[in-house]
């Protein structure tokens, strides 16, 4: 499942269907990492983070500093339910991945 989203000054994506689709609900405790340019969100029963109250996701200050998002811009939303994996990318991180598609249809660095 893939979504588009907005990120809050606080560092919350309202978007809760993607939440729900996860199978997380408010006060599900989550590990929030950032590696690779991305943020990768799992459950973990041990997690120091949580669904809040109203569904929603709130990124770390420390990860969004690390990979971005700035409050206000788009994210893309990766859902994979059976393997407990929430991925959003950044636009930095899709900007990266667009190059490296172009540069393997056009070949090398032609553009």
């Amino acid at each position: 499942m893939y979504r588009l989203a907005s990120v809050g000054s606080s560092g919350r994506i309202r978007d809760r269907s993607i939440i729900g689709a996860m199978g997380w609900h408010p006060g599900a405790r989550l590990d929030i990492r950032q590696g690779g340019g991305v943020i990768v969100v799992r459950r973990d029963p041990r997690g120091v983070f949580t669904v809040t109250g109203q569904g929603h996701l709130l990124l770390p200050a420390a990860v969004r500093h690390w990979c971005g998002p700035a409050a206000g811009e788009r994210v893309l939303l990766s859902a994979d339910p059976v393997a407990n994996l929430f991925v959003v990318y950044p636009p930095i991180a899709l900007d990266e991945m667009v190059a490296q598609a172009e540069r393997a249809v056009l070949g090398g660095d032609a553009a």
